[in-house]
């Protein structure tokens, strides 16, 4: 007969062997969403051993679809030429991206629909300042993967507080702080108004640009909210201050309503606009669109003549792009995967951002899984197509560290100096002297 302390003991090995088998069944994927095959600890959901399921939300309807509608399509076709090339540690990279329409309603809805439904692995390039801020709590929460946000805002880069979220694109305020030096040393004297979107993504700009451009040249701050196109008193109010130069972080429908208006109320200030909203074919595209509406008949290519702006990626127009290895590996996977739409600079940024992603997914190896992915990321050594180093590190988060002042000059941008890069604070701003990377002979490439 088993004595008390016999039973215990028999229980208490019982429960042991229970928490082992509890804590393997715990430690890996749902079962539906298969194992990374490497029998490696932690989390694996979304990868299989033959795929990989990443998500993302862009706006393919609504105000900010002109332009930023292409980038969800172009890393699709980057991914599925290298899945055309045997994928990645044998897996095919299944990509799902869902319209939010630029609606920050419809994108928590998308991103939870991609999280629990779908059951991605990662979310890689979901886009936009005031949508994407709304969903990384959750993503956090959740321990998803949130990797190179369409956007610079300076939210992406805090590790303590989101160790799951990256940006990739140079930072607004790092952007900023270039082109307001810019500004500053080419318009001395001059009257300058700044007009920005009003959320983290213009606010971070006009933070970046008052670190160099003196608070007494600024005659008018004026602000838009996305969805609202009315934006004549913003114009007006620029129009009466007599600016000679308007400093503009906006979206590309924004930037070609500022254009418009400016030429309706007969003025004609130098136009400097960020990155986000003055790609040359897309911009021109909508200018003259918009044009057309009102009865005019002009090219939009002679209304972008003449913009400022800056790049942090190599130019796919003009003589230079002819020789650039990653433009024609972009335009070559365009030309076979995309073929009906016009190659823009919302194409190669989809295609430069999904490279980036398969770099890291060779580095994180075989046995892959969330934690395998992030510190692959953190462990810095990525190469690619942008025109200045990565900052990636446990530290920092936040993508791209500098950009190349730009002048649109027929119609193509002409560089204005070498790129340079800075930080998000106070750090000054330095020439980059390094060389841009080749594209690898395959275009996959390797960890």
């Amino acid at each position: 007969m088993m004595t008390r302390a016999g039973r215990r003991r028999r229980w208490m090995a019982v429960l042991a062997v229970a928490a082992v088998l509890t804590a393997a069944g715990c430690g890996g994927s749902d079962g539906d969403s298969g194992g990374s095959g490497g029998g490696s600890a932690g989390d694996s959901t979304g990868v299989t051993a033959t795929s990989v399921k990443i998500g993302a939300h862009y706006p393919l309807t609504g105000p900010a679809a002109p332009g930023y509608s292409k980038i969800g399509p172009a890393a699709k076709a980057f991914y599925d030429y290298v899945n055309d090339n045997g994928g990645v540690n044998g897996r095919k990279i299944d990509f799902v991206y869902k319209d939010d329409a630029y609606n920050p309603a419809n994108t928590v809805q998308v991103t939870r629909q991609l999280v629990l439904q779908d059951k991605i692995f990662a979310m890689v390039g979901g886009l936009g300042t005031p949508t994407h801020t709304k969903v990384v709590d959750f993503l956090n929460q959740s321990k998803v993967p949130d990797l190179f946000v369409a956007s610079g805002c300076l939210c992406w880069d805090e590790p303590d507080k989101h160790p799951y979220t990256f940006g990739w694109q140079s930072d607004y305020y790092r952007e900023g702080k270039i082109l307001g030096k810019y500004v500053a040393d080419t318009f001395a004297g001059k009257k300058i108004a700044y007009f920005f979107q009003n959320d983290d993504f213009g606010q971070d700009g006009v933070r970046g640009l008052d670190q160099f451009i003196p608070k007494d040249q600024v005659v008018s701050r004026q602000n838009y909210q996305p969805g609202n196109t009315d934006i004549g008193p913003q114009l007006t109010a620029i129009a009466q201050a007599k600016a000679d130069v308007v400093v503009s972080f906006s979206i590309p429908a924004y930037s070609a309503l500022l254009k418009l208006g400016t030429l309706k109320l007969g003025i004609s200030p130098q136009l400097v606009i960020s990155n986000v909203g003055s790609d040359p074919v897309t911009l021109s595209g909508l200018l003259e669109a918009f044009a057309k509406q009102g009865g005019s008949s002009v090219k939009g290519s002679q209304l972008i003549e003449g913009n400022i702006s800056d790049a942090y990626l190599p130019a796919y127009l003009g003589p230079d792009a002819a020789t650039n290895s990653w433009v024609a590996l972009f335009k070559k996977v365009h030309d076979k995967y995309l073929p009906d739409t016009v190659f823009d600079g919302n194409t190669e940024y989809g295609m430069a951002q999904a490279y980036t992603f398969v770099q890291v997914l060779q580095k994180a190896g075989k046995d892959l899984t969330r934690e395998s992915l992030l510190k692959a990321l953190e462990g810095g050594g990525l190469t690619g197509p942008t025109l200045t180093p990565f900052g990636y590190s446990a530290d920092s988060h936040g993508g791209v560290t500098g950009v190349q002042v730009v002048k649109i000059v027929k119609g193509v941008p002409v560089p204005q100096g070498e790129a340079a890069t800075t930080d998000a604070a106070t750090a000054p701003i330095t020439p980059y002297t390094g060389t841009l990377a080749t594209a690898p002979a395959n275009g996959i490439p390797t960890s």
